[in-house]
């Protein structure tokens, strides 16, 4: 086994801060559905920053292991690290479609369904849409970002590797004109989860993976005092901003240039004290509760627009919620996922 590298403290606690902000966007949408009335107006823009921060790191991980990894190595590496917790959000995910008082599902939908359904959604690829909604992954909606990763990895293992900067460059380059593209036509990039719309979620991906690999190839970082706070508070900033007239314009502008800036401040900072705990906190909830809050969020969903209770009864409703899911990440991640992940490892992992 190769010894584990040190982490990028300010990074992997941005990945929990971007988790934490997207968990209050799903709590605002269960309410208002419409980006446009939703105080986090950008809140899903944390997909991307995902994917940005995964190409970073993917090539600090892995860049200089290729010659003693194989690919196969690789892939048998990645699984174990994202599919326990899909597999536990996907199966919460079919627990609760079958108990949902709510929608009812079950009215209308066969267990057999529900099982093909279950089954196909634990290997992240898209599955039937059991609700209507047009989901492509429907038991446990954010699958569909997870899906990417699997691409945007194999892509990483298949590509050209370390000593191949132009190509890599070529890439960014196609994926940023397609981004900016796709996201002035659809007015935002605020999709890519629905069947109609899947061919949006390569484009979101193609772009801020390869640009964080990028960035980590060419060793870009931004040294600056209270690196963290002021990552995180730019970082909300852009989420919380209004909803423009050129939206598109201005969420291909956070990804295109913010999200660099962002992501090469935390990669150049430290951190030490109370700020490297709440990194350290927040980066190891940061996968479990965004893979496994969202089964809960149809619940919620159902329940403000069947029931419509009052403001107050939903923003208490929401409140806990929101730490019931960081209780939640923090007990799944303890005592499901990391100890799955090594007894995986003793036993897949040369």
């Amino acid at each position: 086994m190769h010894p584990t590298k040190p982490h990028f403290q300010i990074l992997d606690g941005l990945r929990g801060w971007a988790a934490l902000l997207v968990v209050i966007f799903h709590l605002f949408e269960g309410r208002l559905l419409d980006p446009k009335v939703i105080p986090e107006h950008h809140g899903y823009l944390a997909v991307d920053f995902f994917f940005m921060l995964s190409g970073y790191v993917v090539g600090y991980a892995y860049d200089d292991r290729w010659g003693r990894m194989s690919q196969w190595e690789f892939f048998k590496i990645r699984l174990i690290r994202l599919h326990p917790m899909l597999a536990l959000g996907v199966l919460i995910g079919g627990i609760m479609f079958f108990l949902d008082p709510f929608g009812k599902w079950m009215d209308h939908t066969s267990i057999w369904n529900l099982l093909l359904t279950l089954i196909i959604g634990l290997t992240v690829l898209p599955s039937p849409d059991l609700r209507g909604w047009g989901e492509t992954h429907t038991l446990n909606g954010p699958a569909w970002t997870l899906m990417q990763e699997y691409i945007a990895n194999a892509l990483y293992a298949f590509l050209p590797k370390k000593k191949s900067i132009p190509w890599l460059v070529s890439l960014v380059f196609v994926g940023a004109l397609a981004l900016i593209k796709t996201a002035t036509w659809w007015g935002g990039v605020g999709t890519g989860w629905s069947y109609d719309t899947m061919w949006i979620a390569f484009v979101r991906m193609l772009f801020p993976f390869f640009m964080g690999l990028l960035m980590f190839r060419l060793g870009w970082s931004i040294r600056i005092p209270l690196a963290f706070p002021i990552a995180a508070v730019l970082l909300a900033l852009l989420f919380w901003l209004p909803w423009f007239e050129h939206n598109g314009l201005y969420e291909a502008a956070c990804i295109i240039l913010a999200f660099p800036v962002i992501v090469a401040i935390g990669a150049g900072g430290q951190v030490s004290g109370a700020w490297q705990k709440a990194c350290k906190f927040s980066g190891d909830i940061s996968y479990p509760i965004y893979i496994i809050h969202y089964p809960f969020i149809y619940w919620y969903t159902e329940w403000n627009y069947g029931s419509k209770p009052p403001g107050g009864q939903v923003l208490l409703v929401a409140v806990g919620m929101f730490l019931y899911f960081i209780l939640l990440a923090h007990g799944a991640l303890k005592f499901y996922d990391e100890p799955l992940r090594v007894w995986l490892k003793k036993r897949f992992l040369s």
